[in-house]
């Protein structure tokens, strides 16, 4: 099967419910990184550890000729384990929460903005 790994790694994420600035802060990468991901058809099976280890999400199901080993296994299990570390900690403390705040308000108050550009347009 031809699948496109972008494609299957953003359902995934949109699906749970995470916010691109969260991962992107988690994965270490901006955000345009993380868009980047979702146009790519074939990804480094790294890569996908990685956000999945982020997001302590188990992508086996999804790409299991990437989960082979038990060497992999193991590998994963100990990023997954960092991984909840880190993001335990990050709500803790919130460090980031305004910021990712702002960025997602920024995003909305900018799709407006097109909006009522392109009303603006069908008017005149």
């Amino acid at each position: 099967m031809n699948q496109h790994h972008g494609e299957v790694v953003e359902k995934v994420i949109r699906r749970n419910g995470y916010s691109i600035s969260e991962l992107a802060r988690l994965t270490n990468v901006n955000r345009r990184s993380i868009y980047n991901w979702f146009n790519q058809k074939h990804l480094k099976p790294d890569i996908i550890y990685r956000i999945g280890c982020a997001l302590n999400y188990d992508f086996s199901a999804e790409f299991p000729n990437l989960f082979l080993g038990n060497e992999t296994k193991t590998m994963n299990n100990m990023k997954l384990i960092s991984s909840n570390i880190e993001t335990h900690h990050y709500k803790e403390t919130n460090e980031n929460y305004w910021k990712d705040k702002y960025i997602n308000l920024l995003e909305k108050y900018n799709d407006l903005l097109k909006s009522n550009v392109e009303f603006q347009n069908q008017v005149s």
